[in-house]
């Protein structure tokens, strides 16, 4: 325990991580982060958005006055909530390692980054540490497509620039760019028959989105770009023609006019394909969030780099084929920028995290933070 009765940094992390918190059901995890701050003395506030977005827990935001008058505050953000886990959730730590006994998960995405910036806050506390105003945002849904930040209102930050730590990478990353997404849903439309007596009678949604599937390009499609068909169900019976079929797919570039060209492509071959199969076929076109992409001379970015050197890291810029709450505020013309924290074989049974790159986020905070003070 920290001297103010506090948890420590790693018994912290086990705790939160030993509590399942897919999205929009991190209750549990948000009341710990709550009692945390109430243990150092603040109030947190938190917003109403898990009612606005079908979850139990808000949007929450803890805030330290700056005890300086130079630079400018910051806020750091991490997300609440994991994937779904399959299994128990049973932290174990061999070899300097933290993972999980049991076949699934183990939530290092993204309590790590929870507790490593709760750790920091209590040190800036408990050392009087000089600094110019920080924030801690906490998110829930993150995983389904950043939900909970969107629900945010950026409006009650001080701060004007932030950072997340949520790219699964070795300490040192700093995503310079991430890429956009969209998404593509089909409800194709058939004809019931009889299999066996009048299949000649029936029109196969399951034959259409078959014949769509085989059309698309999935996968990797060049370096900046992707596509999925993740979801389809559909039919009631072996035994009858299937009248209905459903698919959910996504595409992602950090191009956006790539990606804008591929879902027109993809949209055609599905609409092609249910012509083909004399089905019909309504298409919802989504977009979860938006690309964003720094320059390697951004002020941001020469802040990242500044505060991994001062702890000990070397900064890499590299570009991530994955979305994170830096995409959401981004957008909104809050920068942001997503760093590496070492977190390691993420949403697997196999996901682990060492001792020592949670205790080295913790420094990288720390020099963030400092840093901030001589802007």
């Amino acid at each position: 325990m920290a001297a103010n009765g506090l948890p420590d940094l790693l018994p912290l992390f086990v705790d939160l991580c030993s509590i399942a918190s897919p999205s929009g059901h991190e209750r549990q995890v948000a009341d710990r982060v709550l009692a945390y701050a109430d243990g150092l003395g603040l109030e947190a506030v938190e917003d109403d958005a898990g009612s606005r977005i079908g979850g139990d827990t808000g949007n929450i935001l803890l805030r330290v006055e700056p005890t300086v008058d130079s630079g400018e505050p910051i806020f750091l953000c991490s997300h609440l909530d994991t994937v779904q886990p399959e299994d128990e959730i049973r932290p174990v730590i061999e070899d300097g390692v933290v993972r999980n006994e049991a076949p699934t998960i183990l939530g290092a995405d993204n309590k790590a980054a929870v507790v490593v910036m709760l750790d920091a806050l209590r040190i800036i506390l408990a050392e009087g540490r000089p600094h110019a105003g920080v924030e801690l945002l906490f998110t829930p849904q993150e995983e389904t497509g950043c939900d909970g930040a969107k629900a945010f209102d950026t409006s009650a930050l001080v701060a004007k620039r932030g950072f997340v730590f949520d790219h699964a990478a070795p300490i040192g990353d700093i995503v310079q760019r991430a890429p956009y997404q969209g998404t593509i849903d089909a409800v194709f439309q058939g004809r019931k028959a009889h299999a066996g007596i009048a299949p000649e009678e029936g029109r196969s949604a399951i034959a259409a989105a078959a014949k769509a599937i085989a059309e698309l390009r999935l996968g990797r499609i060049d370096d900046e770009t992707t596509s999925n068909v993740g979801l389809i169900s559909g039919g009631t019976g072996r035994n009858i023609v299937p009248d209905r079929c459903e698919l959910a797919a996504e595409a992602r570039s950090l191009n956006e006019k790539t990606l804008t060209d591929l879902v027109g492509e993809m949209v055609d071959s599905i609409g092609f394909a249910a012509s083909l199969a004399e089905c019909e076929v309504e298409i919802s076109l989504g977009n979860k969030y938006s690309g964003y992409s720094f320059s390697p001379d951004d002020q941001l970015v020469a802040h990242g780099e500044h505060a991994l050197r001062a702890a000990g890291f070397e900064p890499q810029l590299v570009d991530c084929g994955g979305g994170a709450d830096a995409n959401v505020f981004n957008a909104v013309g809050v920068p942001c920028l997503n760093l590496a924290n070492g977190m390691a074989k993420i949403h697997s049974p196999d996901e682990e995290i060492s001792i020592a790159d949670i205790e080295g986020m913790r420094d990288v905070t720390l020099a963030l933070v400092d840093r901030a003070r001589e802007l």
